[in-house]
């Protein structure tokens, strides 16, 4: 079996592109280097299938060695719709960030940055909750919501009276 430099040496530069841009701050970097190493492992994956033979179609004539494995055709053409999918899904946080944040640079987590530090984080402070938080009564006295009483069995619950019993 001899295997071809030049894809041997497409495939790495493929994969070595992809790598550096999947390291990069930019959403748009990180898509185009997702989508390099897709293609890079579907190189990888066309080389170690062997040399090229006929297509696997039953001919009494051809011994099993001259045929052609199918199985990493249809594991390139899997890797390909995966790959389609994930860089869909992608392109659609891209848009998401970029309509938030007008940018599309993933920046540092004030808190992130902290904790590498060594910083020392506050804890977030209690407060009482609002009226308009919860659907419970406040006990103005104690400042907390008050439970409802608990109903006994056989009486109408409130979602049994919305949804006519139903659960």
């Amino acid at each position: 079996m001899t295997v071809s430099l030049a894809l041997v040496v497409v495939m790495a530069a493929l994969i070595a592109c992809g790598v550096y841009l999947l390291l990069e701050r930019s959403l748009t970097r990180v898509v185009l280097g997702f989508l390099l190493v897709g293609n890079g492992v579907n190189l990888l994956i066309l080389i170690m299938a062997g040399p090229a033979g006929f297509a696997p179609i039953y001919d009494e004539s051809l011994a099993p060695e001259e045929y052609s494995d199918p199985l990493p055709q249809a594991l390139i053409l899997t890797a390909i719709v995966i790959t389609f999918a994930v860089s869909a899904f992608l392109l659609a946080l891209i848009y998401r960030s970029w309509r938030l944040a007008n940018a599309d640079d993933v920046s540092d987590d004030a808190d992130d940055v902290a904790l590498r530090e060594g910083a020392v984080t506050m804890p977030l402070e209690e407060t009482a909750p609002d009226e308009g938080d919860t659907d419970f009564p406040v006990d103005e006295a104690a400042g907390e919501p008050v439970a409802p009483a608990p109903v006994a069995d056989g009486e109408p619950q409130p979602a049994d009276v919305e949804t006519g019993g139903a659960r």
